[in-house]
């Protein structure tokens, strides 16, 4: 067997690998989010693909209503659901401050700026 007789197989294997392995690492992220889905139950405290934090007070086959204030429900799809919500992660996100403007100086509103005559007027001149 000589050399050139192996390069195809050799390649095929090479580019067939990494797709195997994406293939399994995507399978398995797909049922663990399947599980996350079917295991959200009312009471419990989630976050929206979109990051919004809500408390789940009702669910059916397709869609989840979420809490988002006191009196503010939604109704959101249950694949917009990306995590359940410990109280430890949630208080980190409550931990973030504003920061207020350095500058609170009004800006002038008046241009000293002078318009320039329109094109038109200066050719006739």
């Amino acid at each position: 067997m000589d050399l050139n007789s192996l390069i195809l197989p050799l390649l095929i294997v090479l580019l067939a690998v990494p797709l195997f392995l994406q293939a399994r690492k995507q399978k398995r992220a797909m049922a663990e989010q399947q599980k996350l889905q079917n295991s959200i139950t009312p009471g419990d405290r989630v976050m929206t693909t979109s990051g919004v934090f809500g408390t789940v007070v009702g669910t059916s086959d397709d869609t989840v209503d979420l809490e988002l204030a006191p009196g503010v429900t939604t109704t959101w799809v249950r694949l917009a659901i990306r995590e359940k919500v410990t109280t430890s992660s949630e208080s980190a996100a409550d931990e973030v401050k504003e920061t207020p403007a350095k500058d609170d100086t009004p800006v002038e509103t008046e241009s000293k700026a002078e318009v320039a005559e329109p094109i038109e007027q200066q050719k006739t001149n």
